[in-house]
């Protein structure tokens, strides 16, 4: 099998799954009780606590651990608007649906005044045109620092200016930017920072929000856990799993050839694909990650295309997969002006870190042959 769908999931690696079984059965006491083996759990999670927020440029404090990003995400959000008598919240049409379906359930409900800022055709936020939907009436702003789709790298930090002129809180989704470009939570501008193990071959069920100094949220619900932030018995094999998977993150960001290499695979396959498939083009040609490409191939059936794919060994994507099933277009791909027809026809590449030369080799001509296949039957 050749994973080419490394922005739904990744493979915990053998340092992740190893932390995840010891503390399956090291520290499987729980880290609120007072005897030593519930405070030797207590001390690992810490100590996972300091790794987190070592890869963030954080300090430990400001790292409360979720369930997963979707739980960070809401968190941040419901905090927020808790705290503010302020109604506006200014976001994006390409955020992940955690974000986008929450908003919407909120202004639907009356109980925020929803502003979407405008997208290029390259699938970048335009800074300016959220700036301009920013008053003294927001009390949030949401802007993903990598689409999860695109893979295209957005202009968080110009957006975060725009956002302490008018002492707007700033939540950065960095879901798909963790491990593959640095982020650093002092220099990025936001306020709140939302992130998921599993996408950084981590466990699922692990995530956490960073929160900067002196920003206190009400939790989601009540307890004496993650400092009162957090109610819940923490999962402490998720924690130190995440923990495990940050440490190996941070080494891979600090080996740039290995950087370089994985950015030099995308784009051997993309230009491979391009080459061999008439009317093929990359959706979002901004600065992106490493990883991604998101090509349209006009003409394909989607669902026929993956199964194909998928028959043949090869996994791939139409989008996020919190949407899979739904045959609708891409709403990012819209938002970018992609015609209905091509936002239909269009399939997600992503490469985990893993992903070797010889998988790339022997992908492309099974992409160009299914591909090739469906579109001649469609047409």
């Amino acid at each position: 099998m050749i994973d080419l769908d490394a922005n739904a999931t990744t493979r915990p690696t053998p340092a992740v799954v190893e932390a995840v079984v010891r503390a399956l059965t090291d520290c499987c006491h729980n880290p609120s009780a007072t005897h030593r083996a519930g405070m030797n759990a207590r001390a690992q999670i810490e100590l996972a606590r300091r790794d987190l927020a070592r890869l963030l440029n954080a300090r430990p404090i400001e790292i409360t651990f979720t369930s997963g990003g979707t739980e960070a995400i809401c968190h941040a959000i419901r905090g927020v608007l808790a705290g503010s008598a302020r109604r506006a919240v200014v976001s994006t049409p390409i955020e992940h649906s955690a974000i986008r379906l929450l908003l919407r359930h909120l202004a639907d409900a009356g109980e925020i005044d929803l502003r979407l800022a405008p997208v290029t055709r390259d699938g970048v936020v335009d800074p300016g045109g959220f700036a301009d939907l920013l008053d003294e009436h927001t009390a949030l702003a949401c802007c993903q620092l990598v689409n999860n789709e695109t893979g295209v790298i957005q202009p968080v930090g110009e957006i975060a200016v725009a956002c302490a002129r008018h002492s707007t809180r700033l939540l950065c989704d960095a879901t798909q930017a963790i491990a593959k470009i640095d982020v650093d939570v002092r220099t990025l501008g936001c306020d709140l920072l939302t992130l998921a193990a599993h996408k950084f071959h981590g466990p699922k069920g692990a995530g956490a929000l960073w929160t900067a100094p002196g920003l206190r949220l009400p939790p989601l619900f009540f307890g004496s856990q993650e400092m009162g932030r957090r109610a819940g018995t923490e999962n402490v094999s998720g924690i130190l799993g995440m923990a495990a998977a940050a440490r190996e993150a941070a080494a891979f960001l600090a080996d740039h050839a290995a950087r370089s290499a994985w950015s030099a695979r995308r784009d051997r396959l993309e230009h491979a694909l391009l080459r061999a498939i008439p009317g093929a083009s990359v959706n979002g040609r901004a600065p992106r990650v490493p990883n991604t490409t998101n090509i349209a191939f006009p003409g394909i059936e989607l669902e026929v295309a993956l199964m194909s794919l998928s028959e043949r060994g090869v996994l791939a994507s139409g989008g996020s997969a919190c949407s899979s099933g739904s045959l609708e277009a891409s709403p990012v791909l819209r938002a970018m002006g992609l015609p209905e027809a091509l936002a239909s026809a269009s399939i997600r590449f992503s490469l985990s870190r893993f992903t070797t030369d010889d998988e790339i080799d022997r992908a492309i001509p099974i992409i160009v042959e299914c591909l090739g296949r469906v579109g001649s039957a469609e047409s």
